[in-house]
């Protein structure tokens, strides 16, 4: 009997380490199960799950050129297939909770930087590069609106003095 990828066979547990367990299988060959494959949750203890002994179903993962033997429990088990679209929504689906308002100091007429450039007509699809120099151009434009509200508090450059 030759051992495949993909088959599932029933096998011994023969010895149990701390990053998995050592399985006979039907033809006398041994096989690695990883502490990884044991279960569908985090396994940090094996011998919670496993006793040398044991008979288990496996399915083969791999087998090396070496003749080293991949198996897993957990993939052994019959479960339904996952749907295409999981119950897990997409970040797209997902909504945003609103922005805080307010909060730093604000450009003189009382608009945040570059409001108005974004009531105008654009391409809804901007590509990264235009996206990062955008933000980089709006960045430049609000670091030195700051630089020139905190130097005139402070008396830096050019500021009066009474």
């Amino acid at each position: 009997m030759s051992i495949e990828a993909g088959s599932k066979l029933q096998g011994k547990v023969t010895g149990i380490t701390h990053f998995g367990a050592f399985v006979e299988l039907p033809d006398g060959s041994t096989g690695l199960v990883h502490i990884s494959e044991v279960a569908d949750n985090y396994v940090k203890d094996i011998n919670e799950f496993l006793k040398v002994g044991d008979e288990v179903t496996v399915k083969v993962v791999n087998v090396e050129k070496d003749g080293k033997i991949g198996l897993s429990i957990r993939k052994a088990q019959d479960r339904p297939e996952r749907p295409a679209n999981s119950e897990r929504p997409t970040r797209s689906s997902q909504q945003r909770p609103p922005r805080p308002q307010g909060g730093g100091p604000r450009p003189q007429g009382g608009s945040r930087g570059g409001s108005q450039r974004q009531n105008q007509s654009r391409p809804t699809t901007l590509s990264f590069e235009d996206k990062m120099s955008r933000f980089l151009k709006d960045s430049e434009e609000r670091i030195s609106t700051l630089k020139r509200q905190t130097e005139s508090k402070r008396g830096g450059r050019g500021a009066r003095r009474g």
